[in-house]
């Protein structure tokens, strides 16, 4: 069976407390603070009314104007590249396949997870349209532009997947079923399908069902938190937020029930306190429910109560992201793996040369999330650059070249002999993205 060697840990590979992988004691988000009365529930965006004119690039520098949902929804910087609403290049790749839809209102979302640039927390910083989201910015579109161009480049769109996410807010229900019917009259979702990024604290069964009936055809539910604790400290009680683990269970339960085997999963982010052992039996029980998970590296987004906090060092990262491969794709069971008295992986419960073929293929080492039109494990959310900068990747956004599986191979501790990653195959995290237009357009 294949085990690491462990040596000691690496400076660059120093998590919090200065172990090699983010321990729950050291994991622990700011308090949020009291919030001006005039910064509250969007208050400066509404006061002053201004118009939306197009497409809104943010700028801290102005203030954004007063724009909704279903009218307004927001995309990737990525995702508006790709679509054509944004000029620019990403680094190494061809933007993303998946066209993320975030709903948008001046309130902004009225949760508060810990974790998170667009939480409640932040309205005495930034309006909502102008907070960052997964490292970058989102700019907001109007939907009768996004479902115009989608329309008219028919079979020749370059995305593989459309998915709308939800915020906790009083009309974040009823204006995803609206974004979804604009959508569906136009472009069949048997051509181009549809995902949803549910906000279960809102949701019952009814609502699960009715997107269904609309034409999803796969629900997805951010757990985020691997286990109860951490949940309840990132996104609940803990920070003054209104979710609940045993909610995120219900709703997760109901879209197994009603979309079916292989069209529901939830999301997991790596690295905010939970041990490796632990993620990795969360992955088990979606497996075993008929599901997937969709992995995030955790990374301190700047403005969020976490951002003090170390990212997710990258040989957790890729332990965990090798042996979740395994149990998702390669029919292993977490109890075929072995883990020490910390909760890491020393072994994945295969033998040693079908481990450095999965590997080598670098499949594993991709963005995970729901899928394209590639193949069943690579995944048409492919969030470039969403959790880490593109000198040190942690989600691969495009197929791994050599450079790239030497360098994976580097952090797993499994070089092969006479082969080793140079510090000169680092990326150039200043070239990630090429800008090309004025912020405000």
């Amino acid at each position: 069976m294949s085990c690491i060697k462990r040596e000691s840990a690496l400076p660059s590979r120093e998590g919090a407390g200065g172990n090699d992988f983010n321990a729950f004691s050291a994991m622990q988000p700011r308090t949020p603070g009291a919030i001006p009365a005039d910064a509250r529930n969007g208050a400066r965006v509404k006061t002053h009314n201004v118009p939306p004119e197009g497409v809104y690039l943010p700028n801290n520098n102005r203030l954004a104007p007063h724009m909704r949902s279903p009218e307004y929804v927001q995309m990737s910087t990525a995702a508006a590249i790709t679509l054509g609403v944004m000029p620019g290049t990403m680094h190494r790749c061809s933007c993303t396949r998946c066209l993320n839809l975030l709903l948008t209102y001046p309130e902004g979302c009225r949760a508060n997870c810990a974790y998170c640039g667009l939480a409640r927390h932040r309205e005495a910083d930034r309006d909502y349209a102008d907070r960052n989201f997964i490292r970058v910015d989102w700019p907001a579109v109007p939907m009768a532009e996004v479902v115009d161009i989608i329309a008219r480049d028919g079979d020749k769109t370059p995305f593989h997947r459309m998915c709308i996410s939800m915020i906790t807010h009083p009309r974040s229900d009823e204006d995803t079923v609206s974004v979804l019917k604009a959508w569906t009259a136009r472009i069949d979702p048997a051509s181009l399908p549809v995902s949803i990024l549910s906000n279960p604290t809102t949701m019952d069964r009814a609502d699960v069902a009715l997107l269904k009936d609309l034409g999803a055809d796969i629900f997805t539910v951010a757990l985020d938190a691997a286990t109860p604790e951490i949940f309840d400290r990132t996104r609940g009680k803990g920070v003054d937020s209104p979710h609940s683990w045993s909610k995120y269970w219900e709703v997760l339960e109901h879209a197994r029930d009603i979309f079916g085997k292989e069209r529901f999963g939830a999301h997991i982010i790596v690295g905010m306190g939970e041990t490796e052992e632990e993620v990795l039996r969360l992955i088990q029980r979606l497996v075993d429910m008929g599901g997937h998970s969709h992995m995030f590296c955790f990374f301190p987004e700047k403005g969020s109560l976490m951002d003090h906090l170390p990212a997710t060092p990258r040989d957790q990262w890729r332990r965990v992201q090798l042996a979740r491969y395994l149990i998702d794709y390669a029919q292993v069971r977490v109890e075929h793996m072995r883990f020490d008295d910390q909760g890491r992986v020393i072994s994945f419960g295969i033998p040693d040369a079908a481990l450095d073929d999965i590997i080598d293929k670098g499949t594993a080492f991709r963005t995970s999330g729901c899928p394209g039109k590639e193949a069943a494990d690579v995944s048409a959310c492919d969030r470039p650059y969403g959790d880490s900068p593109p000198s040190n990747v942690a989600s691969y956004p495009f197929p791994l070249q050599d450079v790239d599986i030497r360098k994976v191979r580097q952090q797993l501790e499994r070089e092969r002999p006479g082969e080793c990653y140079e510090a000169g195959d680092d990326l150039d995290s200043a070239n990630w993205t090429k800008p090309l237009a004025p912020r405000i357009v």
